[in-house]
């Protein structure tokens, strides 16, 4: 196991997961320039890392995160908005580049940006009371970090415009509803269930894994026919890979499949 701490960023790489930790307890894990940096940095790590193969963001206290540090709005010029949103958004592509699966362990709250971070994630895992906020409009703003792009797709245009404009909170029931959580997991075995969710994940066809989530995430700009085409073309690499000829062994010699092997 390897441990790392950032500024506002923990670091553990165990079992082939990468555990992210929101370090901001005391201002509820909102995005400062320090811990956006160091979960870039973080994320180029895990992308040339060949051993990491799994990566989970979390918050440390009471709350995933609640986004945009209020405590600076307000006093930041034009010019300087531009900019943190700008690293904002190159955070926001990263997540969506690394071709392994990101997973968002939310609890507490995920509010503004913070839901939005969530959302750019390839799954969000919540714990029982979890409250799910976009909370822009409320101080006069619209979504940044993504939202705009992301819950349409999720929700559909109508439902996603009605959270933008009402600022009301959303249960994690209702998010679960809505397609927005994958699962939902009881208060005092949440940590317990995100470990082991992630290191079932990470026991997986990395390779593969990294191509559903590119050509999935492309599906929202492409033809259907681009699409068919881009499938058959990275099929014909697939069948090359050892991941392909170990489950295909392993199906005939009936055991689960070992894509962590050397």
């Amino acid at each position: 196991m390897t441990s790392k701490t950032m500024s506002h960023l923990l670091m553990k790489i165990e079992n082939g997961v990468m555990e992210l930790t929101l370090n901001r307890p005391e201002a509820l894990n909102s995005f400062s320039p320090e811990l956006i940096q160091g979960l870039k940095s973080a994320l180029q790590q895990a992308k040339a890392d060949k051993d990491i193969r799994v990566i989970v963001l979390k918050g440390a206290g009471r709350a995933f995160s609640s986004g945009g540090d209020v405590k600076r709005m307000g006093s930041r010029s034009p010019l300087a908005t531009y900019e943190h949103i700008g690293n904002l958004n190159e955070l926001i592509l990263l997540i969506q580049s690394v071709e392994k699966p990101i997973i968002a362990a939310v609890h507490g709250y995920a509010a503004g940006a913070g839901f939005n971070l969530a959302l750019a994630c390839d799954l969000i895992l919540a714990e029982e009371e979890t409250i799910f906020i976009l909370s822009f409009s409320k101080v006069g703003l619209i979504s940044d970090g993504g939202g705009s792009y992301f819950l349409p797709r999720l929700v559909g245009l109508q439902r996603a415009k009605e959270l933008f404009f009402s600022a009301e909170p959303l249960t994690v029931e209702k998010a679960y509803e809505y397609g927005i959580v994958n699962h939902i997991y009881k208060k005092g075995h949440f940590e317990d269930e995100v470990k082991q969710y992630a290191e079932k994940l990470s026991a997986g066809p990395n390779i593969a894994y990294g191509f559903i989530k590119k050509l999935t995430n492309q599906s929202y700009q492409l033809t259907l026919e681009q699409v068919l085409e881009q499938e058959r073309i990275t099929q014909g690499t697939m069948v090359t890979t050892e991941d392909h000829h170990e489950g295909i062994t392993a199906f005939k010699e009936k055991r689960q499949p070992d894509f962590n092997r050397s």
